[in-house]
């Protein structure tokens, strides 16, 4: 039997709880939700489906490159789907999946939440900024 240093049952702690970290499926799922244009873009087709460009315009704050590598990860994670019809140009329609519709109330949830609590956090930041350290 081998004895480990502190220094090693530390690193061994940090990796275990680093796994742990990763594997919870709520970390997963904020980890997805939390990018910056997931939830307005699961709003935008809360209504139905909708054209790339229609999301484009909609979204102007949100490059090509950003709104199709998130459209993506959104497909890959089954919370929307993409159909093509073939015709010039070429038609991409984006839909809420039966998955992605069962998140809606979830983020409504977390939008309520901080439309009340907001003003609060804000105070909090701007106390604890101008607070002497």
């Amino acid at each position: 039997m081998t004895t480990r240093t502190a220094a090693q049952r530390r690193v061994d702690g940090r990796d275990s709880y680093q796994a742990r970290f990763t594997a919870c499926p709520v970390n997963r799922l904020i980890d997805r939700i939390g990018d910056k244009w997931v939830a307005v873009l699961l709003n935008e087709l809360a209504d139905g489906p909708r054209r790339y460009g229609d999301l484009a315009r909609t979204i102007a704050g949100a490059s090509q490159k950003m709104l199709t590598e998130t459209l993506r990860r959104l497909e890959r994670d089954g919370l929307i789907s993409r159909t093509v019809t073939p015709a010039v140009p070429v038609r991409v329609d984006y839909a809420l999946t039966e998955l992605g519709r069962s998140l809606l109330p979830v983020i409504e949830v977390m939008k309520q939440w901080a439309e009340e609590n907001i003003d609060r956090i804000d105070s909090a930041r701007e106390a604890y900024d101008t607070h002497d350290r």
